[in-house]
This record gives structure tokens, C-alpha cells and sequence, in this order.
């Protein structure tokens, strides 16, 4: 099988590259600048060339708070993009498998969100990509899988774990929010999850109909207790102070609570998913 997958620069696309070197699949990686997945005649050319059997859309735009004033450009990246390269890849009978976010949910739940739950983004930033899952949806019925994930780190690009890395040797004392409970995501195991499900019977099947997963490392946290272990795996010397969300205002809204629950994926492609705990220590170990 031959796979494009977008986003290269970014944590996952960088995190694909390093696990698709043991795959028996070929994959062909590229940036905003060599693959515009906003032009179909560019995504056409270069699936022709390449003979490309399924696309991994990772590209997008994250910065969350820059969102709420670049909408413009956040639009036709999270939402028109999307919609472009669904249609191509429906009309094309190839394979998509795209990338979305927690934030679709508003985080008023005390369970972890299933995928069958009612969407209800709080922020700019997840409207589009709730856009973006809806375009796919729309027109693409059949061979294309939505994953969505969240608090992403890895060693690659800038993420929270780096932050607090280089925070906590240059200040003896942080404020860390403590009221927003989540699960963090190791790149790399879903990267590693992502090529396991490529290489599996079921996604190789004609005719499959989309589907929506969820997906991150198990377990819960808040950043506080995310940071704590950051810096205690470290063995960095810097005392945390919890605190709450209006004590550290940002431009966009989070959502309070975002644990999603994995059974679904986990059972249709028997995954084993690590522990955060478990996989943030592998990933401090490789920085």
C-alpha cells in the first residue's frame, strides 16, 4: 500500500516518520508547501505519481488562541481544506484517515465522551474541525475514519512537556491550572496505533463506512498533575502551585473536562494503549 500523509513538520507527521521506517507499507510525506491540500490539482498530482492508495491527514491549524483572531485563515485550513480533499478522495475511491480534536465537545460531562456523544465546541478552533468531521461525513460515507485526540506532546515541535521542561529549570515556582482534567496523548503511540489500523484486515475492506474513533493515552489528569509528573520523571527541583482556569485567562475557552473513552477503537482493532504515566516516561527518555 502507498500512503500520503500531510503534515509532515508537525508532531504526529513527525512521529509517523520515525514508526512507518517498520512498516512494510511505502509512505511519501510532505509539508503545506509541497502538498496544499486546499488544491485538488495538486492533491491529484501528487497521488497519481506516488500511486497512492489512502491519505493521512495530519495537517491543520492548532494554535488555538491565535484562532479566535484568524478565523479566516483557520476556516480554509480546518474546514474548506478538509472538504476539498474528502471529495477528491470519495470521487477517487481512495482511503482518508483525518485528524480531529477533544475540543468538539464543550466539556460539561464528568464520563469519558464517547464518539456517539453531542458535539458542542466552546472555542473557534473546534467549530472548524467539527466542520471539517461534518464535511468528511457528508461526503465521504464510506472508507474513511475520523480520530479524534487531545493533549498532544511529543518530542517534536512545541508542545506542554517542553514548556514545562524549560519553565521549571529557570523558575523555582510555577502556577499550573488544576481544573481542566483530561488525558495526555503520546505522539508517538499514536502514530504507532494509526499504522497498526493501515495494516489491518478491517481498513483494508471496500465499502467500509466512516467511522469516528477516539484516541489518546489512558488514564486522567489535569495539567497540574500533568506537569507534576513531568518535572518529578525529570528530577527537576520546582514547586507547583495548582490553580484555576480564571486565574490564568487566555483568549480561547477550554473545555473543563475532555477524557474520551477508547473502547470503541480499542475493540475494533484490538489496540493495547498505554498509561500516560507509562508514555510520558518513554518520551522523556528519548528527549
Amino acid at each position: 500500500m502507498n500512503v500520503l500523509i500531510t503534515g509532515k513538520n508537525g508532531q504526529l507527521g513527525s512521529e509517523l516518520q520515525e514508526v512507518s521506517l517498520e512498516s512494510r507499507h511505502t509512505f511519501i510525506f510532505c509539508n503545506s508547501h509541497e502538498c496544499d491540500i486546499r488544491d485538488q490539482n495538486v492533491i491529484e498530482t501528487i497521488v497519481l505519481k506516488h500511486k497512492i492508495n489512502t491519505i493521512i491527514n495530519c495537517a491543520a491549524y492548532t494554535n488555538v488562541d491565535n484562532a479566535e483572531t484568524d478565523s479566516e485563515l483557520l476556516d480554509i485550513i480546518n474546514f474548506k481544506a478538509i472538504d476539498v480533499i474528502s471529495r477528491w478522495t470519495s470521487d477517487k475511491n481512495k482511503k482518508l484517515i483525518h485528524i480531529s480534536t477533544d475540543y468538539v465537545f464543550n466539556g460539561h460531562k464528568k464520563e469519558p465522551y464517547t464518539e456517539d456523544d453531542k458535539t458542542s465546541p466552546i472555542n473557534i478552533y473546534g467549530e472548524t474541525k467539527l466542520a471539517g468531521e461534518l464535511a468528511i461525513i457528508s461526503t465521504m460515507p464510506f472508507n474513511s475514519i475520523i480520530i479524534r485526540t487531545g493533549w498532544v506532546y511529543s518530542e517534536f515541535g512545541n508542545n506542554f512537556v517542553k514548556t514545562i521542561l524549560n519553565l521549571a529549570t529557570k523558575s523555582n515556582t510555577l502556577d499550573i491550572v488544576s481544573d481542566q482534567i483530561g488525558t495526555p496523548t503520546y505522539a508517538y503511540d499514536l502514530a504507532y496505533s494509526i499504522l497498526h489500523i493501515v495494516s489491518s484486515e478491517k481498513f483494508l475492506q471496500n465499502e467500509k463506512p466512516t467511522a469516528i474513533f477516539h484516541y489518546s493515552n489512558e488514564g486522567k489528569s489535569s495539567w497540574y498533575e500533568f506537569a507534576k509528573e513531568i518535572i518529578s520523571i525529570a528530577g527537576i527541583n520546582c514547586h507547583l502551585n495548582p490553580i484555576k482556569t480564571e486565574d490564568y485567562p487566555l483568549p480561547a475557552k477550554r473545555p473543563k473536562y475532555s477524557i474520551l473513552s477508547k473502547k470503541k477503537i480499542s475493540q475494533e482493532y484490538a489496540l493495547s494503549i498505554p498509561h500516560w504515566k507509562n508514555a510520558l516516561k518513554d518520551c522523556l527518555k528519548n528527549l
